[in-house]
């Protein structure tokens, strides 16, 4: 086991890997940029490293300023969270070379998952079901035109490294298509420095449903079951659960097709592979290669501490489950508590907060990095915490939730509390009747 790992990220998340890694009595080390030397995460640790200024690139997309930070602190590992360097080949290949182990796959993995139409390519090989579209990357505009065609409208157009929602347009008709192809291109060489781009049929107000696995480095693949991220706002998502309410025999191949998917690239540490299902079909859309934000809700109904698992299969270890030792109880919720003002287009609302009250007790968590006094940055993404909870069932669930947003008070920037009870009220999120479209359907309820 590692006695110090280096965590290369900040905000929740930080926070959550520093207390797994305490619970396993290894020692922790932060790096932080010049503007959040007052996090939470760097007070936990044992160690913290300033590794930069405010900007990202220059802070926390910095590979070298963090490796430099591991290798003078003598962590033997890092773990990178979600987003920042999470999916970057090169940054996972370099700790490699560095003789650091990164808890994740290989670069190797990172890019043949990362690339979405090598991704898909792959997955119809093995045998997974994928969205009809392209076959692989599409070398210009006319050929892209004409495969549109082909598939019939509406078609997705996808960047190959996307990711969140960028490099990502829809044509509905076929005088739509040179717009938003070329819109969606410029926005992937922007976004990701790959302007390649792909084609899917575009599924209309799908389910989003994704699976957790855990791999080891031996060739043992397990799932801990599927989360419904159906509830989403311009592809960021906004509350997940788990289980879903889909078919109990779907539900089966589409946990079958997971690990399949897993094995054919030789996958290891956490992942999840993302189905949308509609109409009782399903299809592969992507590859996580990190941990995701909504893992809580797994490990609720699971009780595995997926965090932990990482480190130890990155440490060596063989899985600690087989499948069949995994088992569910009850449900789960999670709703991703943001400094945003729903009202004005969800517009950023960075600002001190003054006063903080979290609801506890049976079932209640909340993973968070914040605290009365703390001056959320406009710099990062606007998330503050998540709030999870645990019940018998989906309506004890949903209720528990609704008490638990109702005690929440956060005070001095504005915040999606309203927006999220306002969901968890509908009469046809309560029934399961939703997809993909929900918020958008209901957005003048939901903004009452």
């Amino acid at each position: 086991m590692f006695q110090k790992i280096l965590v290369a990220n900040r905000g929740e998340i930080a926070v959550r890997i520093i207390r797994a890694c305490k619970q396993l009595s290894i020692e922790t080390v932060a790096i932080y940029s010049d503007v959040d030397q007052e996090s939470l995460h760097v007070q936990l640790a044992d160690e913290a490293v300033c590794i930069g200024p405010a900007a990202s690139q220059e802070s926390y997309l910095n590979k070298e300023s963090i490796i430099t930070a591991a290798i003078n602190t003598g962590a033997e590992a890092i773990h990178p969270g979600f987003g920042f360097l999470s999916e970057n080949a090169d940054f996972s290949q370099l700790c490699h070379d560095c003789g650091i182990i990164f808890i994740g796959p290989s670069g190797d993995v990172i890019h043949k998952m990362g690339n979405k139409s090598h991704a898909r390519k792959l997955m119809e090989e093995a045998g997974v079901p994928v969205v009809p579209g392209s076959d692989g990357a599409v070398a210009s505009l006319k050929e892209a035109r004409e495969i549109a065609g082909k598939i019939g409208y509406p078609v997705l157009i996808k960047a190959s490294s996307g990711g969140g929602g960028r490099g990502m347009r829809v044509a509905y008709r076929a005088n739509d298509f040179d717009q938003a192809f070329n819109t969606a291109k410029s926005e992937a060489k922007n976004a990701f420095g790959d302007s390649t781009m792909y084609l899917e049929k575009y599924m209309e107000n799908p389910k989003h449903i994704e699976f957790q696995i855990l791999a080891d480095k031996y060739g043992a693949v397990i799932h801990l079951g599927e989360r419904d991220c159906s509830i989403q706002r311009r592809n960021q998502k906004v509350i997940e659960e788990a289980p879903s309410l889909i078919d109990p025999k779907m539900r089966e191949q589409m946990g079958k097709d997971a690990i399949n998917a897993a094995k054919a690239v030789g996958y290891e540490n956490a992942g999840t592979i993302e189905y949308i299902a509609c109409d009782n079909a399903y299809y592969f859309i992507e590859m996580n290669t990190r941990i995701q934000v909504e893992h809580p809700v797994t490990e609720m109904i699971t009780g595995v501490d997926i965090i932990q698992q990482q480190i130890h299969i990155a440490s060596g270890e063989k899985l600690r489950y087989t499948q069949e030792e995994i088992t569910f109880d009850g449900w789960s919720i999670e709703c991703r508590i943001n400094a945003e003002d729903p009202v004005h287009d969800f517009r950023p609302n960075p600002g001190m907060i003054d006063l903080l009250h979290v609801p506890s007790g049976f079932g209640i968590r909340f993973d968070s990095f914040i605290y009365s006094g703390y001056t959320v940055l406009p710099y990062y993404d606007s998330m503050m915490g998540k709030l999870i909870v645990h019940a018998p069932t989906r309506k004890e669930a949903i209720q528990k939730m609704r008490v638990s947003l109702d005690e929440l008070i956060i005070t001095g920037v504005k915040n999606n509390r309203h927006f999220l009870s306002k969901i968890l009220t509908d009469i046809d999120y309560y029934n399961g009747n939703f997809d993909t479209s929900f918020i958008t359907r209901k957005k003048e309820f939901l903004l009452e």
